[in-house]
């Protein structure tokens, strides 16, 4: 039996500190030694392998065929909705062991009292159960404002494998982040998606920092994904503000890309019983290829000489991104 060397020890010690470390730190560290040198191209090259960190149903890799960048560094989570941002300051992310993803479901404890439904295997989400929104269904055909769906939550007596859940079960699709010369990273289908499919939650970190993020974005000294979205409520009186930010703290969805012409993904606000703040989770609206990048509207863009350009190159497209003031 070998005995450990002080380069086996150097190995062991960066495979527990190399995984925690931002960019900066983890260059810093591979110019140490030539051992840490090893180590970290090995973090280095489990980052670009998979963006969701383990943490979905499939890897979703970096590739780029256009500059030396490897990967694009932010703290992944599943969820829209958490509990504490102050839990997020740090995450390991390409440690040599693997984890099998957690469920999410159920949601994070935000505090609230639950209800829900009790209905019989199979029946949740038809006409009699206590989830359903006939109100929203009826304003989705008509096609007035943005889509909605209700599911059950976590006061509802069925589990995760309801199928009154299709969103709470995390990615499921393939996926790949390609960048691209004029977009940077885009997300990119990488298998056939089906209309209507469930393709991604916009999983967010929220704050109030909207405007910050185009002041910073028209410098050149940030690329934001922060979308806001206003909901009337039932009363018609009160219009409720959610920001949904992935700049620092998301999942896949932060590299999708805005397209003017609504692209190929159709947002719809989802509301889980006992839950109150709707989630923003996208689905295919459209079958989608192999390779296509995936992309849907962040909102209507009007004419602005500040504003940051638009690269979608649809027919419709006013050479501006949608922001706070559009």
């Amino acid at each position: 039996m070998r005995n450990p060397t002080a380069a086996d020890a150097v190995s062991e010690l960066a495979e527990l500190v190399l995984p925690w470390l931002p960019p900066p730190d983890l260059a810093a560290a591979a110019s140490a030694s030539r051992a840490m040198r090893a180590a970290a191209s090995a973090v280095t090259a489990r980052r670009a392998a998979d963006s969701a960190r383990g943490l979905e149903a499939f890897p979703a890799p970096f590739v780029n065929p256009i500059d030396s960048q490897p990967y694009s560094y932010f703290i992944y989570t599943p969820f829209s909705l958490i509990p504490s941002a102050a839990s997020f300051h740090a995450q390991p992310w390409g440690c040599a062991w693997s984890r099998t993803p957690g469920p999410t479901w159920p949601r994070p404890d935000l505090g609230l009292p639950l209800a829900g439904c009790s209905c019989a295997r199979g029946e949740c989400g038809g006409a009699a159960c206590a989830c359903a929104d006939a109100e929203a269904e009826a304003a989705d055909a008509s096609g007035a404002g943005m889509a909605s769906l209700s599911e059950c939550g976590d006061g509802c007596a069925c589990g995760p494998s309801c199928e009154n859940r299709r969103t709470q079960r995390g990615v499921t699709v393939r996926l790949r982040v390609l960048r691209q010369l004029k977009k940077g990273w885009a997300l990119h289908a990488a298998e056939v998606i089906h209309r209507g499919q469930f393709v991604c939650e916009y999983a967010e970190e929220a704050r109030r920092r909207h405007r910050l993020y185009d002041e910073l974005a028209s410098v050149g000294k940030l690329s934001p994904a922060l979308l806001v979205i206003r909901e009337h409520l039932p009363s018609g009186r009160v219009c409720m503000r959610v920001n949904i930010d992935a700049t620092k703290v998301g999942n896949v969805a932060r590299f999708i890309n805005h397209s003017c012409d609504g692209g190929n993904l159709r947002p719809i606000l989802v509301r889980s019983s006992g839950s109150l703040l709707p989630r923003l989770c996208l689905f295919a609206a459209r079958d989608i290829v192999d390779g296509e990048e995936l992309a849907f509207s962040y909102g209507d863009a009007k004419p602005n000489p500040k504003g940051l350009p638009c690269f979608c190159e649809s027919s419709c497209c006013p050479g501006v991104l949608p922001a706070e003031e559009t």
